[in-house]
């Protein structure tokens, strides 16, 4: 059984700057390193994830402000995860950017239906992407 904790998780930098906790959950190493070159500018910590299980066992182990989300993973499906995170109080503000491959409209959809705070297209412009991010973290329950 996995108990689901989230404290305030708003953290200071030491100089009263705001400090975001953002997890990256991808299956791919390289593409979780390029969200985080992205982000880079928020000067956030980051946590990753491999994959859908260990982004939930991530989660029951530290607060986040934000969790992007890859959609296609080996063990669980993004959309798998998003429902599990919008089933639970805990979770059910925590702003969830989806970064896939795919590109279609039906994909885009069903994720922002099922509760994406945004969806986001590979390859991403950098720009874009911290765009949505931090439209994500303003608007998300902290």
């Amino acid at each position: 059984m996995l108990l689901f904790i989230r404290p305030s998780v708003l953290r200071s930098d030491g100089r009263g700057e705001i400090v975001s906790h953002i997890l990256i959950v991808d299956d791919s190493p390289t593409l979780r390193k390029m969200v985080m070159a992205a982000l880079r500018p928020l000067q956030a910590t980051f946590g990753e994830a491999g994959s859908g299980l260990e982004a939930l066992e991530q989660l029951a182990l530290a607060p986040y402000d934000a969790v992007t989300l890859d959609l296609n993973m080996p063990d669980m499906h993004g959309l798998e995860v998003l429902e599990f995170l919008r089933n639970h109080e805990v979770y059910r503000n925590l702003p969830v950017i989806v970064v896939s491959t795919r590109d279609d409209v039906q994909a885009r959809q069903d994720m922002l239906q099922a509760g994406a705070s945004a969806y986001i297209t590979k390859p991403f412009q950098p720009a874009d992407f911290l765009h949505e991010v931090k439209a994500a973290l303003a608007a998300g329950d902290r």
